[in-house]
């Protein structure tokens, strides 16, 4: 039985967003179930940073910095 993947999405803005979610990312490889993240800025939205997080079954319970949106997807399909 293999284990369903999940996205975990953080959305961070403001002038300390690249900040705040950098130390989030830092965070993240300790953690069970860990496959892989991003950190991604758009210079078409400079205030606006995310993390983009794999994971190997359910999402651990994630320490969120103050002020961040975030969200949970199940992968149903990947090429």
């Amino acid at each position: 039985m293999s284990l369903t993947a999940r996205v975990h999405y953080a959305e961070a803005r403001g002038e300390d967003a690249t900040r705040a979610l950098r130390a989030f990312l830092a965070a993240l490889p300790s953690l069970p179930g860990f496959l892989g993240a991003e950190l991604l800025v758009s210079p078409a939205q400079p205030e606006l940073a995310l993390v983009a997080s794999r994971w190997a079954g359910e999402v651990p319970p994630l320490a969120l910095p103050d002020g961040v949106r975030a969200w949970v997807f199940e992968v149903l399909d990947r090429r």
